[in-house]
């Protein structure tokens, strides 16, 4: 049992090296702060080992253009990394960057839709009001195959809700 213990903790401090979730933490003060530089800093390292707070914060700082060039593309794109990983505040901004378009190709609603309803289903307060007010702007027959998504994406990624 000790062998066991031994290997599970290397196996996950090269995972999540030692600091990375405080780097978290830190760099949410520091953005708290107006220090958006020294918080994208912070958050990098954890972002890179595939800590979803991160990530979806370094989506957000992209979004907002905080201590970078505003760009909707990656903000999209970082929001998306922890969204997959069932992040539910980064669920919804995918839903909202889908419901706009803003740094797509066009408008999705029923990609919306989906992500707004994977995100009520992690928890996140606001998501249901999004799916309201996007439900709104769609046909029977969009809500429909959007149904069919939150279907396929929720078996795995909330298998037990």
């Amino acid at each position: 049992m000790r062998k066991f213990f031994r290997v599970f903790l290397l196996a996950t401090t090269s995972v999540f090296p030692q600091g990375a979730l405080a780097d978290v933490e830190t760099g949410r003060d520091l953005m708290e702060a107006g220090q958006f530089e020294q918080a994208m800093a912070e958050f990098w390292p954890a972002a890179r080992s595939g800590n979803a707070d991160a990530e979806e914060l370094i989506g957000v700082m992209y979004a907002m253009g905080q201590g970078v060039e505003r760009d909707d593309q990656r903000a999209f794109e970082w929001y998306l990394r922890a969204a997959m990983k069932g992040h539910a505040g980064a669920q919804s901004g995918v839903g909202w960057y889908y419901e706009v378009g803003r740094g797509l190709p066009a408008v999705d609603l029923i990609r919306a839709y989906m992500w707004y309803t994977l995100s009520a289903i992690g928890g996140d307060p606001d998501a249901a009001i999004s799916l309201e007010e996007v439900v709104k702007k769609m046909t029977k027959a969009e809500i429909e195959k959007a149904h069919i998504l939150v279907d396929d994406y929720k078996v795995w990624m909330y298998p037990f809700r």
